[in-house]
């Protein structure tokens, strides 16, 4: 019983090990000691049993014949990133030892094992185990991001899934003047259930240091929807401003480099770009390829005037905070009227995004606002759609 006197579940172990008399023997354990124990004689046995039940802790010998401790860890990791891993190992090394904590797991515990270190250990998993979970649970009442995997190896696995079969949605961006679509924006999307939003995927490839791979997915996959854009329309790509330093990006031989008078890449002022020298180098490097320059989010991040210079952005996006509501809100129309005129005077054009009703999008006509993107007219599809005819009027 907890203090509370409310009764707590046993906790839950797989114990993995291809020698029965071990496997025997840690069962029996931390059956006495009153948790819900199930057996698996190899690293299959154990996968086969996990799409069937969660556990809150596994104790798995490192090798095994036919799927090792390593291995199994990786797949775990594909379906479940709280479960606590505990490995044990009756050939112990420094580089198994080392490796085993790569990969996360909780402990590394070297046989014969002391039996009271053991449930002890098993007990401490599982606080763990349940830490994370009220956490996520945590999270998600107060709407903060999505969290991620406390190992690298979890981490690592989802982002390599994700890398494989991530996708780009497209969302319009129209000319209300001459009623067409101007271009559109790509935009990330992922269905994985660990990293299910574009800003969890970012904070992987941050954490991961592979913000560079994630960017050459991404203009990979807006170089392959480019074969198929309609015509005299723009690709809008969002770039990390990490990625302009990537030296692939200003490569001639670069898949997207042959679409580049058809593309703007988008860097977003949210991000801190001032410590970046050779920011302006970059920047005309990727306008002799031929592409555009776009800052996003003008008006709510860190850059200054100073960044905006260096960029020299043919296109500016209003960030959409200064669009909700615009229509009841006198001040959000003056800020907006003096930035669009502003932006006019420099000869960068500007795109107002976030429209999502008739009186945000004709009170931003008022405000001389011309390129814009929202709800109001498409939401982001796998295609290249229209726009409905009645969203023109």
């Amino acid at each position: 019983m907890s203090e509370g006197g409310t009764a707590q579940a046993p906790i839950r172990v797989l114990v993995i090990d291809d020698e029965a008399g071990v496997r025997r023997i840690f069962s029996r354990l931390l059956s006495r000691a009153e948790m819900d124990v199930t057996e698996a004689c190899d690293g299959f046995e154990a996968l086969a049993i996990l799409e069937k039940q969660r556990f809150d802790v596994i104790l798995s010998d490192i090798t095994m014949p036919g799927l090792s401790g390593v291995a199994l860890l990786e797949a775990v990791r594909q379906r479940d990133l709280a479960t606590q891993v505990i490995y044990a190992t009756g050939n112990p090394s420094l580089e198994t030892a080392m490796r085993a904590v790569e990969l996360g797991a909780m402990r590394y515990l070297t046989k014969p094992i002391d039996h009271r270190v053991l449930v002890e250990t098993v007990r401490e998993a599982a606080r763990l185990y349940r830490l994370a979970e009220l956490k996520q649970q945590a999270m998600s009442l107060l709407g903060s991001r999505h969290p991620l995997a406390a190992d690298r190896i979890g981490l690592q696995t989802s982002f390599l899934r994700v890398l494989e079969h991530m996708q780009l949605h497209f969302q319009p961006v129209v000319s209300l003047r001459e009623q067409r679509i101007w271009g559109y924006e790509a935009l990330l999307r992922t269905s994985d259930a660990a990293l299910p939003t574009p800003l969890s995927v970012l904070e992987a490839a941050e954490r991961l240091g592979q913000l560079r791979e994630l960017g050459r997915r991404v203009r990979g996959l807006a170089a392959l929807a480019a074969n198929t854009m309609p015509n005299d329309t723009k690709l809008l790509v969002n770039l990390h401003p990490s990625d302009l330093e990537d030296p692939e990006i200003v490569s001639p031989s670069a898949p997207l480099s042959s679409f580049a008078s058809r593309v703007i890449l988008e860097v977003t002022e949210r991000a801190d770009i001032s410590g970046q020298r050779e920011l302006e180098g970059h920047a005309s490097a990727l306008r002799q390829l031929g592409f555009g320059v776009a800052i996003d989010d003008l008006g709510a991040g860190y850059a200054g005037l100073l960044s905006f210079l260096q960029l020299r952005p043919s296109v500016a996006k209003l960030d959409m905070g200064l669009i909700r509501n615009i229509h009841n809100d006198p001040r959000r129309q003056t800020v907006t009227q003096s930035l669009v005129q502003l932006c006019r005077e420099l000869r960068v054009e500007v795109i107002v995004e976030g429209i999502e009703s008739t009186q945000e999008r004709d009170m931003l006509r008022e405000l001389g606002c011309d390129l814009m993107q929202g709800f109001w007219f498409a939401r982001p599809a796998a295609q290249f759609v229209e726009i409905p005819p009645e969203r023109w009027r």
